[in-house]
Formats: C-alpha cells, structure tokens, sequence
C-alpha cells in the first residue's frame, strides 16, 4: 500500500489505538509496525489471531502479561561472560513468570473445555518454563540493588558480622561521646560517617588532643572529623568485612548468570513468542473495545460492510452504513448534500478495509465482507478534514494521474469530489471519462459528486449504480444514511423554500432550468418516495422473518441443552452416588478398624494396669506388714511416757512421726495426736516423749541453707551462649536462689546478638511470681544486652 493511502485514511491513528492497548515495549514495537497484508491466507491468519484474543478475553478474561521486558541486551552479557546486575536478572525473572503464568492460564482454559483456540495455545505451549531460574533470582534479590541474606549463607554469616562489628564500634564510639574525659573536645555528641568510616566531630583547636586520623574538616575549618585510635581497627576490620560481602555478591551474581547464560537461547525464544502474544492480545483489546467482528474475505474485490462505523467518530453519534460493490457493479456514484456524510462513507470503506486486510477486526456487523486487494488509492481532500486543506483542481489531477498510472485489476480506487475544482461542464465530463476507463478495467471504484450529469451517466451505463446520502428536508439536516441505487436530489428549491425564498424568485428560477432537468427531479422525488414505503415494509418483513429464526434456533439449542443438562445431570448423581457409597464403606470400614485397635489397646492397657496395682499393693502389703512388725516390736520395749500434758510433742512409733496432744489419754488409753495435717486416735503405749532441740532441727537447718545461699548467690547471671531452653532453665533455679537469699534486685546478662534470647527471658519474666517488675539496663549497667528484674 502507499504512504499517501494509510495517511488519507488516517490509519495511524488505528495504529496510534493499538499501540496503547500493548502491555509491553515489545508489543508496543510490533504495534506499531503493523501494514495491511495483500496475501489473503495471511490475512485469514491474522484475522483468527484477533478471533481468538478476542474469545480468550470475553471467556476468560484478561491474560496475565504484565512484567514482558526486552531483555535482548541482559542476555547477550550473560552468553558472553558477563555478570549482571540485580535489576537485570530481576527482568528476565518477571519474564519467566509470565511464560508460566501463561502456561496456568491456557491450562485452566484446556480444563474448562474450551479448546477453541489453536494459534493462541499453540504459542504458549511452545513457551519453556525456568521455574529453577526464577526462584533462584526471585530467593537471591529483593530490589533493584539489594541482595538477599538468604543468596547465601556466606553473605547471611559476613552481613550478621558486619552487624555485630557495627554495633562494638558504634559502642565504643558512644562511650567516647558520652565520656566526661572528651566531652570538652567534641563540637557534637554524635557519630558520623566520612569515607566509609565511622568518626566523631571534634574542635579544631584540640587535634593535639585527641588520638586518632582525621578524615574530612567543616566549610568553616572549626570541627574536624576524626576517626579515634580506639575504633581504627575496628572500622579497618568493618571495611574488610564489607570486602568480602562484596566479593560474595559478586559470587552470587556470577552464579545467577551464568543459569541464565545456559538457557539464553531458550530465553530468547519465548521472549519472541510472548512479543507476538502480547500484540495478539492488543488487537483482541482493540477489537473489544470497537465491537469489532471478523469480516469475511474473497480476493474477488467485494466489498458488503454491514452497519459499518467509523472507528475513529464517537459511538454515540456515528451512523452506521450498509455499503457493498463488486458483485452486481463496481462503480458506485454517491451524491448528496455537503455535510452529508459522503467523504465519511468514502473513508469508513477505505480504513475499514486496511483493517481488515492488517488483521484487526472492523466495526461492522458480522458478516461482513471485504475483498482483499493488492492496492487501496484514496484521492480524498475536503474542508471537513483537519489535517488537510481543501485541494485545489491541479492537485487533485495530480494524485488522479499518479493512481492512472499505478493502478491495476485488483485495486480499490476511492475519489472524493471527482471533477471539482474548474468548469462545472468541463468538469462533469471529464469525471465521467475517468469513471468509464475505471469500468472498462474492472476496477472497483467509488466517488463522490455533485454533478447531475454523473447520476445521469450512473443511471444510463450498466456496471455503475447510483448512491445517495438522505437529507430530510423537514429538518434541513442530513440524517448520514447511505442508500445505495437512488441518486441524490438537490432539494435546492425546496430547501429555498423552507428557508423562506419568495415563491415568484423560486418559480422563476424554475424556468431558467431546462424542462428534462426539472422532470428528472421530479422522477428522483418519486422514487424517492417509493424507496422509503418499500423499505419500511421490507425493513417490517425482515425484523419479523429475523424473530422467527432467532426463536427457532432458540428452541433447538434449548432443546439440544436441555437433552444434554438431563444426561450430565443423571451421570452426575450416579457418579456422585457411586463415591458416596464408596466413601461411606471406606469410613465405615475404618471405623470398625479403629474400635477393634481401640478395644485391644484398651484391654492391653487394663490388663497391665491391674497387674501393676496388683504388684504394689503386694509390696505396699509386705512393707506395711514389716513395719507394724517392727513397730509392734517397738512398742512392747517402749515405756509410756507420763504426765503427758495438751500441746507436748511426742513421736508416734507406729506411724513413725512426730505429733502434738490434743487430748489427754482416756479411760482405754487412747490419746488424740495431731500429726502433720491428720489428727489419729493412738494408744500411749505407742508413744514416747519428743526432745525439744529435735523439734528446732528443722528451723535451724532451713535458716543454715538460706543463710548460705545469701552468701554464695551473685546479683549476676550470665546466659550468653546458651539456648534459649539451657538459658531459661539455668534462670529458673537462679530466680528461685536470689528470691530464698532475700535479693531484691538483679542483673541477666543476655547480650544483644539476633534478639532471640533477650526476647524469650522478658516473655518468661512477664507473670513469674517471684518477680515484682524488669526492665533494660541503662548505659552504664550493659545498655539493651542485660536485663534488671527486681523481686519481691
């Protein structure tokens, strides 16, 4: 096709729609370079590419392709050796994602039974997944320059010393600021950075007094920055550190390209299909968005544009045409009033044509048609276009002679106001010369005039039909609808009229027109007339025969769906019976397994507890039997204790315990003693006075022990090292030491390292009964690596 065609036409501003409805660069690329195609089993390909995008959408809906970069520069470094950044390899990360999120989406359209979609699937499936890859980047790299600590775990164990090695300088440095020995030095009590060493602002008038290497000065000269001796090494080994994680990254990247450097070619390969997907799905948005439908083709040059809509007019106020040519004629003469919309209906066949011929679909009704054609030549230029200014009579026979010239059997010529510009006469005859020399070769060719003598010829030469676009006259205003086989009346007259022209002005210009001239409007008012009581009824006539076949094909789909729902719905339920069943005899089996188990461990169970309860009754028997052997023994050697008074101490020789009297012997001899918790009606001969220093031997003994413990028991305890388990259990007997040595307040020493262990005490210290309240260490007692509690 000519520049000059796609520029008349306005196809890029088509172009201009599809480019915006690409998610990527590269389909944006591809977007942008679209052409019509002449090669009719292309344009089928393409026209089912967008059928297919189209359908996916409606039934599926949007396809996942967002994250498709061009990553054709990041994977010609990997193939040569070279290490690529963190963004980088997070591109071709997002790439592969999409590749297998695509994958998911074409599957789960293969699961709904939709299979309607060969090209599409195809492309897809041809899709390689790097699932491995991805993870490895996704795991490795968190942002565009950050790396993960889980990359490796060198970098996690360099990154925790580099950590660790910053909290001891930041440590040492603060107790320099808050030291009363430097306070005097310092212009601030704060801890800078200069050139990636850690320094601290310090009075130009004391350098001499303060060791350490200045590393950067004030604009004003008044406050040095200086890195004290005491952390020089410090940050020397900080800086080593920082080496070393940087050497590791570099590892790491290396490691990440070289996966991709081996699956480049690969790579590659999708990064092409998922361009061409990606512009695939663009004309099926496009197509969405316009309504579009797929037109069908012929290479027979026939047109038949149902309802066709200018693409680029607002849908709420274009007017749809029917236009068609190629078959009964191909010359059509479209007459009408300016405004009328001729030059419309001139570029709606001409751009819609383009795209059909480019693979979109066009705005129109289905079943449409449109002839693929080797050439489309547009001689188009009115004062209705913005970009072009009204042509002049040379420039028009300048781009007539140039299509003359260039044209051949399978083109369409397209001619806005052919003749104007010059001698009405001259102009008149010279259009219809063209026209006849179009005709002679078969080219399909529509124009627009303002002639009478070209509907005259459209009228009188077979090949060629007469077009109009309406003009109520009642309303003064085009309604832009195309009729196709009726010739335009001026209307000048009664146009006149209405607008108010006295009749005498009016008849007497009707007499200046010759008598033929007059009686051919007439004949075009007539048949005007007919034409819109004819279509009125057919219009009638095919809405109703319409609802009839829509009713009937209706019907029979109802029929087929309601015949199919019943055989689905009766397989269903008996597959659903079928599992029921098999599912109630697996769990009903299982049940009956699970009681038999149950009732034998049951009785395994019993059988070893009454044989256990057995055995200990037996010694509890034998040891009982012993002692009251041994008591009875006792008690027959043993002299009842006299003059025994209410609240003595005596110890019981049967039980072998130390009791108070409550009430003095009876009649029997019976004394009432209470021992520990339990008061027991014994005989005095079983008893015997206690002395008064064994009943003080327990006091003394738990006095001796809390005596020791307040002299052994630290205010301290160090638990660095240890887990959290030995931590928390070597803290529970030394809360229970301090508490018993009457301790009011100490100190756990926990240090800082990851947080875990300072974490899991302060959760264990939280509700303990021994403990009153806790707290940080302040910066003199450790600072957030010791915990205070104090006790109750």
């Amino acid at each position: 096709m000519e520049a000059k065609t796609y520029k008349v036409l306005e196809y890029d501003k088509i172009v201009k729609m599809l480019v915006e409805k690409a998610e990527s660069q590269l389909g944006k690329n591809m977007a942008k370079n679209i052409k019509a195609s002449s090669d009719i089993e292309e344009v089928e390909y393409m026209q089912r590419e967008t059928q297919e995008a189209l359908k996916l959408f409606i039934d599926k809906g949007t396809p996942p392709l967002y994250g498709i970069y061009d990553i054709s520069h990041e994977l010609k470094m990997a193939e040569i050796g070279g290490v690529l950044s963190p963004g980088s390899l997070l591109k071709i990360s997002d790439s592969l994602r999409v590749s297998r999120n695509l994958k998911r989406y074409i599957k789960e359209v293969r699961e709904q039974g939709k299979l309607d979609y060969p090209i599409v699937q195809g492309l897809i499936e041809d899709l390689r997944t790097f699932k491995t890859i991805e993870e490895e980047i996704n795991n490795a790299i968190v942002g565009e320059d950050e790396i993960s600590d889980n990359a490796s775990g060198a970098l996690r164990s360099i990154r925790r010393q580099i950590m660790n090695k910053n909290d001891s300088i930041k440590d040492k440095l603060n107790s320099i600021t808050n030291s009363n020995k430097y306070k005097k030095y310092l212009q601030d009590s704060i801890v800078t950075v200069r050139d990636g060493r850690y320094v601290v602002p310090i009075k130009q008038e004391y350098k001499s007094y303060f060791p350490g290497i200045v590393h950067d000065q004030s604009s004003s000269g008044a406050t040095l920055f200086v890195e004290p001796m005491a952390v020089v090494e410090l940050n020397n080994e900080l800086r080593e550190l920082e080496l070393k994680e940087k050497e590791e990254i570099e590892k790491i990247l290396r490691k990440l390209s070289n996966l991709v450097a081996e699956e480049a070619s690969s790579i590659k390969n999708n990064q092409k299909i998922l361009q061409r997907l990606d512009f695939i799905f663009a004309k099926g948005k496009l197509a969405l968005e316009m309504n579009g439908t797929k037109p069908n083709l012929n290479n027979k040059g026939y047109i038949n544009i149902k309802q066709g809509r200018h693409p680029l007019l607002k849908v709420d106020k274009v007017v749809p045409i029917d236009i068609y040519i190629g078959k009964d004629f191909n010359t059509l003469v479209i007459t009408g009033p300016n405004t009328g919309g001729k030059t419309v209906t001139l570029k709606t066949v001409g751009l819609l044509t383009l795209m059909g011929q480019s693979g979109l679909h066009i705005p129109a009704d289905f079943d449409s048609e449109i002839g693929v054609f080797d050439q489309i030549f547009a001689d188009i230029g009115d004062e209705q276009s913005i970009e072009q200014s009204l042509s002049t009579f040379s420039s028009h026979m300048t781009n007539i002679v140039n299509i003359l010239e260039k044209v051949d059997e399978n083109s369409l010529v397209l001619f806005d106001e052919l003749g104007a510009g010059t001698d009405p006469t001259e102009g008149a005859a010279l259009a219809m010369s063209i026209l006849e020399h179009l005709l002679k070769k078969n080219i399909r060719t529509i124009a627009t005039t303002h002639y009478s003598q070209l509907k005259i010829y459209a009228l009188t030469t077979e090949g060629v039909r007469n077009a109009s676009v309406e003009f109520d006259v009642d309303t003064l205003s085009p309604t832009y609808r195309l009729l196709i086989g009726v010739p335009g009346k001026s209307n000048a007259f009664e146009i006149s009229k209405r607008l108010g022209l006295q009749d005498y002005i009016i008849n007497y210009a009707k007499t200046l027109v010759s008598k033929e001239s007059v009686e051919f409007e007439d004949v075009l008012q007539a048949i005007d007339r007919d034409r819109k009581i004819i279509e009125e009824n057919r219009f009638e006539a095919e809405k109703l025969k319409y609802e009839v076949e829509k009713l009937k094909e209706e019907l029979s789909r109802e029929k087929e769906k309601t015949k199919e729902t019943k055989e689905k719905i009766i397989l269903k339920a008996k597959e659903e019976a079928r599992n029921i069943l098999r599912a109630a005899k697996e769990e009903s089996d299982n049940i009956i397994e699970e009681l038999r188990q149950i009732s034998q461990d049951i009785e395994k169970e019993r059988s070893k507890k009454i044989y256990q309860s057995q055995e200990k009754l037996r010694l509890k028997l034998n040891e009982v039997e012993n002692s009251i052997s041994d008591d009875i023994l006792n008690v027959k050697s043993n002299e009842p204790p006299k003059n025994l008074k209410i609240g003595d101490t005596v110890e019981v020789l049967s039980l072998n315990q130390k009791g108070t009297v409550l009430e003095l012997p009876d009649e029997d001899g019976n004394v009432v003693v209470q021992v520990g918790i339990m008061k027991v009606n014994v005989h005095i001969s079983t008893l015997k006075r206690a002395e008064s220093d064994e009943l003080d031997k327990g006091k003394v003994s738990t006095k001796n022990i809390i005596r020791t413990k307040s002299a052994n028991v630290k205010k301290e305890i160090d638990l660095r090292g240890k887990t959290l388990d030995e931590a928390l259990q070597d803290l529970d007997k030394y809360i229970d030491d301090v508490y018993l040595a009457g301790i009011k307040e100490a100190y756990i020493i926990h240090g800082k390292g990851t947080g875990v262990l300072r974490s899991g005490i302060n959760s264990y210290l939280k509700g303990h009964k021994h403990i009153k309240s806790s707290r940080m260490g302040k910066y003199n007692e450790g600072g957030d690596g010791v915990t205070v509690i104090e006790l109750k």
